[in-house]
């Protein structure tokens, strides 16, 4: 399986791809498995409160049971007090989901074997600019970009700077993609080092 490779001049190559990486068949009830799990995992639950067992202190019965004319009281952490607990407090809800690492990696070959067959992936030899946008949106024209997500080996500050103010372009490296960013942007761009690390990663 080929892939085309094309540099910021507009001349074009080829690398040979693995078919266990990047000819994956689609299935689209694990896919949404995976990326519902995905998003869920990044919910932070709600609010919670504290209740009596929760409130610091409390520690000491605040005065005798008997003799004093008050109403009888074993912690300050009551209810019933200020600043003491809440009677029916609420609690953090856990909204983690568990995703197999297997199952994990698979997604991440059925959506880059979608992303060829749809003509979504773009492979570039490598992207060596001068930080500044108005050099980035002469490549970007320069290869018919848009909306596009960049997929370096490393971390390429000067990409990144050159970026940093375009609201449909997003650099990240190769270790931090994940199935929703990779189905966020029209195209995505990666190096042809990129595609090595994809496949030793994924494979």
């Amino acid at each position: 399986m080929k892939l085309n490779v094309t540099s910021v001049t507009g001349e074009k190559s080829d690398i040979s791809l693995g078919t266990d990486v990047f000819n994956v068949a689609y299935n689209e009830a694990l896919l949404h498995e995976v990326i519902s799990s995905y998003r869920t995992n990044g919910r932070s639950g709600n609010s919670a409160q504290l209740s009596r067992s929760d409130v610091s202190g409390g520690g000491a019965k605040p005065w005798r049971q008997k003799g004093t004319g008050r109403a009888r009281a074993g912690t300050s952490n009551s209810p019933i007090w200020r600043s003491g607990g809440v009677t029916f407090a609420s609690s953090k809800t856990n909204y983690h989901k568990k995703i197999n690492r297997k199952v994990y990696k698979l997604a991440l070959r059925i959506i880059f074997s979608e992303l060829i067959r749809k003509d979504r992936l773009l492979a570039i030899d490598e992207i060596k600019i001068a930080p500044k946008t108005k050099e980035l949106l002469s490549v970007m024209n320069t290869l018919g970009l848009e909306n596009v997500l960049f997929v370096t080996d490393k971390f390429e500050q000067e990409l990144y700077l050159a970026s940093r103010n375009l609201v449909k372009v997003n650099v990240i490296t190769v270790d931090k993609i994940n199935p929703l960013i990779l189905l966020q942007y029209s195209k995505i761009c990666v190096t042809a080092k990129t595609v090595q690390l994809l496949e030793e990663s994924l494979s």
